[in-house]
C-alpha cells in the first residue's frame, strides 16, 4: 500500500533544507510548499482555542490559519473559504485542522503525500509526533563552519556568530538524539556534501526510506524552485540553478581567522563526529570562549523553559491533538479506517 505518511525537513538553518524542499516537492507523489509558519504557533495557542469538538471554536482555528497577518497562508495559493469548510467538516483535532491545510496544498498538484519544511522544526520533533503519530523526518546536516558563514550573510538573521556556531550545535545534538531514539523507518539523515555530489545515490536511499520510487527529476530541482520558492526570498537563488558543490568548504573565504578558531574549539567534536576535517586553527582567545558559553547556556535554559511549559500544559489539553487523516494516524488513535464522518459545523 503507497504511503501516506507526513515527510518533515528538519536540520540548522542554511544546511541545504530548501534544496531538499525541492527535491522532494519534484517527486510526482510528494507536495512540500514553502514555509508557513503557523504550525508551531498555533500548537502553542491551542488552548486560546478550546475544546476544537465545538465548531465556534474549530472556525477561529480555521481564520487564523487562513487569515492570520503572520501565518503566511497566501504563499500556499489555496482558496481560503474552501480551507475553512474542509476544516469545519474534518476531524476535530489540532493535527487534523493543519493537516488538511497541507493535504489541500498536495492536492493543488494532483499528489496524495505531502511535507513541511521549517529548519526550527528539529526542535519540535516531539511535538510533530503529537500532531502527526506516523510522520517521518528527514534531516540534513551540512558543515557547521558553512552554515554559520551563510547564517551571518543572511538578510534576516540578527544574531552574532556565537548564536549561529550555537544554533549548529544544538541541530546535530538534537539528531544525534532523534537517530537513537526514533524507530528507523521515523528518522534518515543525509549529508548536504553527498547530496551535492551524487544527488541520484542519495536520494535513491531517501526515496527508499520514504516507501517510494525514485524519480530523476528529483535530481533537477531548479525547474519548480520558482514556482515553490516565494519570489521575495532572494537568498535562496542558488535553488534556480543546478545542484552544485561550489559552496562545498567555502567558510575558508567567508569567515574570518577569529571565526574559524572559534567554530572549531566549540564545534571541533561534533565537526569530526559528522565526517568534517579540523583546520588546525589556533585556540581563540578565552573571552570569546566564553562569550559563546554564556549564550549556550542562555539558549539551552530558554529551551527548557519553554519545554518545561509545554510539558504542564499536556495535562489540561483542551481537546485531542493527533490528526486523524492518515491510515497510520487513525490507527494510532483507535479509530476504524473506514471514511471519517463528517462533523457539525456551525448552525447545523
Amino acid at each position: 500500500m503507497p504511503s501516506d505518511r507526513p515527510i518533515f525537513v528538519i536540520g540548522c538553518p542554511r544546511s541545504g533544507t530548501t534544496m531538499l524542499q525541492l527535491m522532494l516537492h519534484s517527486h510526482p507523489r510528494i507536495a512540500v510548499p514553502p514555509e508557513t509558519r503557523f504550525l508551531v504557533p498555533a500548537y502553542y495557542k491551542r488552548r486560546q482555542y478550546g475544546d476544537l469538538r465545538v465548531p465556534e471554536n474549530r472556525y477561529r482555528l480555521a481564520k487564523w490559519i487562513t487569515s492570520g497577518k503572520d501565518t503566511k497562508f497566501r504563499e500556499l495559493r489555496l482558496d481560503a473559504d474552501e480551507i475553512i469548510d474542509e476544516i469545519m467538516a474534518g476531524p476535530p483535532s489540532l493535527g487534523s485542522a493543519i493537516g488538511i491545510v497541507f493535504r489541500s496544498y498536495a492536492e493543488r498538484f494532483g499528489k496524495p503525500r505531502w511535507g513541511d519544511k521549517r529548519p526550527s522544526y528539529f526542535h519540535h520533533v516531539g511535538m510533530l509526533q503529537r500532531l502527526f503519530p506516523d510522520a517521518q523526518f528527514v534531516n540534513i546536516v551540512r558543515d557547521g563552519r558553512d552554515c554559520v558563514a551563510s547564517l551571518k550573510e543572511m538578510p534576516w538573521y540578527r544574531k552574532s556568530v556565537y548564536h549561529a556556531a550555537a544554533n549548529w550545535a544544538e541541530a546535530v545534538d538534537y539528531a544525534e538524539r532523534h537517530a537513537r531514539r526514533l524507530p528507523a523507518d521515523t528518522f534518515y539523515q543525509l549529508r548536504y556534501e553527498n547530496l551535492t555530489a551524487d544527488p541520484e545515490a542519495e536520494l535513491r536511499g531517501l526515496c527508499e526510506f520514504l516507501g517510494e520510487e525514485y524519480d530523476p527529476v528529483m535530481c533537477e530541482p531548479r525547474h519548480i524552485a520558482g514556482e515553490a520558492v516565494p519570489k521575495h526570498k532572494v537568498w535562496h537563488k542558488n535553488t534556480h540553478g543546478d545542484v552544485t558543490q561550489a559552496r562545498v568548504g567555502s567558510w575558508q573565504d567567508r569567515l574570518e581567522p577569529w571565526e574559524v578558531a572559534l567554530c572549531e574549539a566549540v564545534l571541533g567534536d561534533r565537526l569530526l563526529t559528522n565526517g568534517y576535517q579540523l583546520s588546525g586553527a589556533p585556540r581563540p582567545a578565552a573571552g570569546r570562549l566564553a562569550k559563546y558559553e554564556k549564550i549556550a547556556a542562555k539558549r539551552r535554559f530558554g529551551k527548557w523553559k519553554k519545554l518545561s511549559r509545554d510539558r504542564i500544559g499536556r495535562l489540561r489539553e483542551p481537546s485531542p491533538v493527533g490528526a486523524l487523516l492518515t491510515s497510520g494516524q487513525r490507527l494510532a488513535a483507535g479509530v476504524p479506517l473506514e471514511p471519517a464522518p463528517q462533523y457539525a459545523q456551525i448552525g447545523a
